[in-house]
C-alpha cells in the first residue's frame, strides 16, 4: 500500500489514495474487483490470506485503510451493513450480564436490536438523557462496558454532548460507540475527539450512490481486530463487487457532501422564512437547540433537515404529493432528494405514544437533500407550499 508520510492529508486527498495497492495491479488506476472466494496459501497464516467471509481480499483492505485515514483511526473494517458494524461491534464488546448505556433517540434498526435480541443474551441496556449528563450516572451499574450515542439523531437531528460522554467514559472505564452516518467523516471525525469505535452505515453518504449497502468500523487497530474476529464468525462481509462500488464512491465523498451541506443550508433558511411552515430542525440554524455546539464540533451541518407545516398532516401529505424532484423514500445521502414523512415510514413501527416521547409529530417531514442544483430544489419546494390551500396549510386569510 502506498506511504504518502506521516503528515494528515486533506480528507479529498485521503478519500481518493488512501490504501491504494503499490505497486498497481498491471498497472490498473482503479483498484480491480477481486472476484474470487479464496486465494492460494503460500505459507501465510490462514486467518491473514485473502478470504471473503474473513474480509481479507485486496477490495477489503484497500477500503479498510482508505476509511481508517478519513475517520483519523489507526484501523477500520468494511463489512455487508451498517447493523452488521453495529450489532457485530455490540456483540464484541458486550457479554451475559453486561450493560450498555444509550442515547434516548436511536436509529430503528438498533433500537430494535437492543431492545429485542440482546436480551436474549442477557445484555441490558439504559436510555439516558444525552443532553444531561448530571443523570447518567444513576444509570451506571457495575457490569456497564460501553455508552452507546449517535452523531446526529434522526429525524429530528438533534446533537448529543459529545465531549461529555468522552469525558464520562474515560472516568468511568467505559468504551465510547457512535454513529457517525448523518455526518460522515467529512463533517466530524469522532477519533479526534475521543470515541474509541466510529461506526458508519456506509448505504449512505460514504457510498452516496443509492446502489449498495455497506458499514465501516473504525477505531483503534486492537478493537477493530475484536470485531473483525466477531464478524469472521457472523458472516457480515461484504462482497467484492459491492466493497469496488464503496471505493467508487469514497473518491467523491468530499465534494458530494460538501455540496449537500451547502445546499441543505440555504434550502434550510429558506424553508424558516416561509409563513406556512411552523419549525425547522437543522443544526446549522441558529434557532437549531444545538446550534452552538454542533458549530464548535462540526466542519459542516450535514444534508438532513426536517420540518413541520402549519397544517399538521393534512398539509405535510398535500406538500410531499406537490413535489416533483424529490422521490418519496426512505434512505438519505445519495444524489437524489428525499422526502418522507417518519410517522408513516421509518417510525411507522413506534407506537404513538413512543413517538410522542421521542418529539416525532405525525406531521414531521424528513428531507434528504441530494445533488440537484439548490436552485432547482427551492424553487420545487416553494412550488409544493404555495399549491397548498390556505385552509391545508394552516394559514388564515
Amino acid at each position: 500500500m502506498k506511504n504518502f508520510g506521516d503528515g494528515r492529508r486533506a480528507a479529498s486527498t485521503d478519500a481518493v489514495h488512501a490504501g491504494e495497492q503499490e505497486p498497481r495491479p498491471e498497472g490498473a488506476v482503479v483498484t480491480p474487483i477481486y472476484q474470487t472466494a479464496n486465494y492460494e496459501l503460500r505459507g501465510e497464516d490462514y486467518h491473514d490470506i485473502g478470504y471473503i467471509r474473513l474480509s481479507t481480499t485486496p477490495n477489503h483492505r484497500v477500503l479498510g485503510e482508505r476509511i481508517a485515514a478519513l475517520e483519523a483511526t489507526e484501523a477500520a473494517l468494511v463489512l455487508g451493513s451498517g447493523m452488521a458494524a453495529i450489532s457485530g461491534s455490540l456483540l464484541t464488546l458486550l457479554s451475559a450480564g453486561d450493560h450498555v448505556l444509550v442515547q434516548d433517540t436511536l436509529y430503528g434498526g438498533t433500537a430494535a436490536f437492543l431492545q429485542q435480541d440482546l436480551p436474549r443474551f442477557r445484555i441490558g441496556h439504559t436510555v439516558i438523557d444525552p443532553q444531561d449528563p448530571s443523570g447518567w450516572a444513576a444509570s451506571l451499574t457495575p457490569t456497564t462496558r460501553a455508552m452507546y450515542v449517535e452523531t446526529l439523531t434522526n429525524p429530528l437531528v438533534q446533537v448529543a454532548d459529545l465531549e461529555a460522554v468522552v469525558a464520562f467514559a474515560r472516568e468511568h472505564g467505559l468504551v465510547t460507540l457512535i454513529d457517525n452516518t448523518f455526518a460522515s467523516p467529512i463533517n466530524f471525525r469522532p477519533a479526534e475527539i475521543g470515541f474509541d469505535l466510529v461506526l458508519e452505515s456506509c448505504t449512505k453518504y460514504m457510498n452516496g450512490h443509492s446502489d449498495i449497502v455497506a458499514g465501516s468500523v473504525a477505531g483503534p487497530a486492537d478493537l477493530v481486530r475484536r470485531v473483525k474476529v466477531m464478524q469472521d464468525h457472523l458472516g457480515g462481509s461484504l462482497d467484492p463487487h459491492a466493497a469496488f462500488l464503496l471505493e467508487r464512491g469514497l473518491k467523491t465523498l468530499s465534494v458530494r457532501v460538501r455540496e449537500q451541506n451547502a445546499s441543505a443550508g440555504r434550502l434550510a433558511a429558506r424553508l424558516e422564512a416561509h409563513p406556512a411552515v411552523s419549525v425547522v430542525h437543522y443544526p446549522g440554524l441558529a434557532s437549531h437547540a444545538q446550534h452552538e455546539r454542533a458549530a464548535r464540533l462540526f466542519d459542516g451541518f450535514g444534508g438532513m433537515m426536517s420540518f413541520e407545516l402549519e397544517g399538521g398532516v393534512d398539509a405535510a401529505e398535500a406538500f410531499i404529493a406537490a413535489l416533483e424532484i424529490p422521490m418519496v423514500a426512505a434512505s438519505l445521502g445519495g444524489p437524489e432528494s428525499l422526502v418522507v414523512r417518519p410517522a408513516a415510514a421509518v417510525h411507522a413501527g413506534m407506537s404513538a405514544e413512543e413517538r410522542a416521547k421521542a418529539g416525532i409529530r405525525d406531521a414531521l417531514i424528513r428531507f434528504s437533500t441530494g445533488l440537484e442544483a439548490t436552485e432547482d430544489l427551492a424553487a420545487d419546494l416553494d412550488r409544493a407550499l404555495a399549491s397548498l390551500p390556505r385552509a391545508v396549510a394552516g394559514l388564515t386569510a
